[in-house]
């Protein structure tokens, strides 16, 4: 899959290279921006269990998202994904599609939660 003409442009955020904190531990550096155009993002089903909690007095809403991204394109499980101006958590590892019969390919297919509350 190329990139889609009319599609929307995600930024991937990936920790950067551990660094030391004053304790001596190693912790995430600095996170780099991937920018990623062309992609289509989709609403998911919410009605799963979970998806609205009352936790501490807050509401506590989950949603997701699927995002599809042109093949090739490099999601891991720690990335964080920005669409628009919301920050959502990757679920889980991506997936992608390439037929052994004809060689097309297929979007690289990704699972998004974003919480709030």
């Amino acid at each position: 899959m190329r990139e889609l003409p009319f599609g929307d442009t995600v930024t991937i955020l990936r920790p950067g290279p551990p660094t030391r904190d004053v304790y001596q531990n190693d912790v995430p550096g600095a996170p780099t921006e991937i920018i990623i155009p062309g992609c289509a993002v989709a609403p998911r089903d919410s009605t799963g269990a979970g998806a609205n909690e009352i936790v501490d007095a807050r509401d506590t809403v989950i949603s997701g998202l699927t995002l599809y991204a042109p093949y090739g394109t490099d999601i891991r499980a720690t990335d964080r994904v920005r669409v628009g101006s919301d920050l959502y958590e990757v679920e889980g590892h991506s997936g992608a599609f390439r037929s052994p019969f004809t060689g097309s390919t297929g979007p690289v297919v990704v699972a998004l939660e974003l919480v709030t509350g």
